[in-house]
């Protein structure tokens, strides 16, 4: 492996609790290189999952948050002017290809969708990258995956992938864990006892039961950990509950308070 490659290695087993057969799946998924879109909610595990595959793998994991002004040399790569004049400089997603990589496309759906039809010729049983500003056709090294994620809930005519791109991946779907497995997670990675965690997780599941009735998504995973943390350091459950969970969510006075009571029901 070349020394790029070594600071994308993922040294020491990242946490992850699996809720079912995800890894074994991952891992057939990884032997044909079949490129992998891992579908859920924010903050549910899907990074966390991908970390944990790649250390598995012992693969260099390299990951591009998507955004809305991405463009496709910011993926594949550009010129650019230095000392020796015009260089050319590969952008994450050519470094993943040439060395072997997984490339992992966070948030997949946030890119433009005339940047995302750039990983077409990779999605299929070409597996190259044409790098059209240096008149280049990259073909994948053997060992390299695309991974990428989003959340469905967002979906919508303007946020969304087209079946073209679809239809180029395998896909697991990721949910939030049952409350057992969920506690169990919050309590070791928010370092708080397992009491504790349980009723954390049992505010979350009241917030989720408010998707749809004024609530985008209730409180993640993610969200569960920030809020044990700060209990762990010495913030009252019931401020690091506000700091980290609910506030962020919502800025409707009344779910505000229909979360209050979840609060003060679960740290009275």
């Amino acid at each position: 492996m070349s020394s790029l490659m070594e600071q994308y290695l993922i040294r020491t087993e990242p946490y992850y609790c699996p809720t079912g057969n995800e890894i074994a799946l991952f891992e057939a998924a990884y032997r044909l290189r079949m490129p992998m879109m891992l579908k859920g909610p924010t903050g549910c595990g899907k990074t966390r999952f991908v970390e944990y595959m790649a250390w598995k793998l012992g693969r260099p994991l390299i990951t591009v948050a998507c955004h809305e002004d991405m463009t496709g040399s910011d993926l594949v790569g550009r010129y650019l002017l230095d000392a020796q004049g015009t260089v050319w400089h590969d952008g994450p997603l050519t470094t993943a290809v040439r060395q072997g990589a997984i490339c992992y496309l966070d948030e997949v759906v946030e890119a433009r969708q005339d940047t995302t039809v750039i990983i077409h010729p990779l999605t299929d049983a070409r597996r190259i990258l044409p790098l059209e500003k240096k008149g280049e056709l990259l073909n994948a090294h053997p060992d390299f995956q695309l991974v990428v994620s989003y959340n469905p809930g967002y979906q919508s005519l303007t946020k969304d992938l087209k079946q073209s791109t679809k239809q180029r991946f395998g896909a697991i779907d990721f949910h939030y864990p049952d409350p057992e497995h969920e506690a169990s997670i919050v309590a070791h990675e928010g370092g708080v006892d397992r009491e504790e965690a349980r009723r954390l997780v049992g505010i979350a599941g009241k917030s989720r039961a408010l998707k749809g009735r004024g609530l985008e998504e209730g409180i993640s995973t993610r969200m569960l950990v920030y809020g044990a943390a700060l209990m762990r350091d010495g913030v009252a459950a019931r401020d690091a509950c506000r700091l980290a969970m609910t506030r962020p969510i919502t800025d409707d006075e009344a779910l505000y308070r229909a979360m209050d009571g979840f609060i003060e029901a679960y740290f009275a």
